[in-house]
């Protein structure tokens, strides 16, 4: 899965840039979209004020277990939960500051959000130019998209305050680690999904736009695995998608298995699951912040969260490239393994009263 590279003139680079500053520019505006008292009370932070401060380092660390493990099958939420617990976060239901705590790890997605833009930037100039109906290939990603992101932002509307009820915990999360790792293995093992890559010595297909997004206005459909995706095809894997809403199953995860399933290759799923979480993580991330921004910038500022949302964007990037790599001649085994160790740990932390 080589990356083909392309000169960059000067107008692509002023898309790129647009597109990597949107996500941020948004970030700020949600920050900034808070009740004036909330503002005021972080600008003159006095001693007690905040129930709950959050460090430079352990907004970065945070940051870090975000951009990790955001789109790598291994639960974000998960890690986020785990990694709040050992830096000593507030973490009982109806502590002081447990809401700004779990609004900051919604609002430094944003950093996972804008990696994917950065990275992917062409897939969505061809959305653009296909709203305007000057690229076929783009206006197909972005219907599927929309199809496959439905189920899912529907679900979560209708239920996220159940959800946070009864799944939002470390045994739940820790259950769902250890039926994820298992259903990658059955998945292998009974031939349904790949259980290893095999494609021909020197074999170049498409799929190495799989980093790069390279897609010219216009592409023929059917030439490139992404955008020959149909739309059963998406259906199934917005279904997918649902699952993700039992915390600890991984959004990531869910959205690989079901397009593999299907039939898509596995370096179109892959890019298929960024795509669509930057469009969950978005409409996720805005949604909570527009109820919740008020009570984090009152917490922690202005610069923390963006602190947060800048290492996230840095350790996104890494795993992102490091994920198509490693998928080039590689299964979803170590992933399975890695679950089920995770779990192991998790269990002993929760049994020995660490976390």
């Amino acid at each position: 899965m080589s990356v083909h590279r392309r000169p960059i003139h000067t107008g692509d680079r002023v898309r790129r840039s647009l597109l990597v500053v949107g996500p941020v520019g948004v970030l700020l505006a949600l920050l900034a979209a808070t009740p004036a008292g909330a503002l005021a009370a972080a600008a003159v932070q006095s001693a007690g004020a905040a129930a709950v401060s959050l460090s430079w380092w352990q907004a970065t660390v945070l940051g870090v277990v975000e951009g990790v493990t955001e789109y790598l099958p291994i639960s974000s939420t998960g890690h986020l939960l785990i990694a709040s617990r050992l830096l000593g976060l507030p973490d009982e239901k109806g502590s002081a500051g447990l809401e700004a705590v779990n609004t900051y790890a919604i609002a430094i997605q944003f950093g996972a959000i804008v990696a994917v833009a950065g990275l992917f930037w062409r897939r969505f100039r061809d959305m653009v130019l296909g709203l305007f109906g000057r690229s076929e290939a783009g206006r197909h990603l972005l219907v599927i998209l929309v199809i496959a992101f439905l189920p899912s932002a529907a679900l979560g509307f209708l239920f996220d305050d159940a959800i946070e009820e009864r799944l939002f915990g470390p045994w739940p999360i820790v259950a769902a680690w250890i039926v994820g790792g298992v259903l990658i293995l059955v998945l292998e093992r009974s031939g349904l999904i790949p259980s290893r890559r095999e494609e021909p010595e020197g074999a170049a297909p498409d799929e190495g736009a799989a980093v790069a997004g390279d897609s010219g206005p216009g592409a023929p459909v059917g030439r490139d695995p992404l955008v020959s995706i149909t739309y059963r095809q998406a259906a199934v894997v917005g279904l997918a998608q649902c699952l993700a809403l039992w915390p600890g199953t991984s959004r990531s995860l869910a959205t690989i298995l079901g397009a593999l399933l299907v039939g898509v290759s596995v370096a179109a799923a892959v890019e298929f699951s960024f795509l669509l979480g930057f469009a969950t993580l978005t409409a996720a991330s805005g949604y909570k912040l527009l109820g919740d921004g008020g009570n984090l910038v009152e917490q922690f500022g202005v610069v923390t969260p963006l602190l947060g949302a800048f290492a996230a964007f840095v350790s996104a990037v890494v795993a992102i490239r490091w994920l198509v790599t490693y998928l080039e001649r590689h299964d979803l085994t170590i992933f399975a393994w890695y679950r089920f160790g995770v779990a192991a740990l998790a269990i002993g932390l929760l049994l020995g009263g660490v976390i």
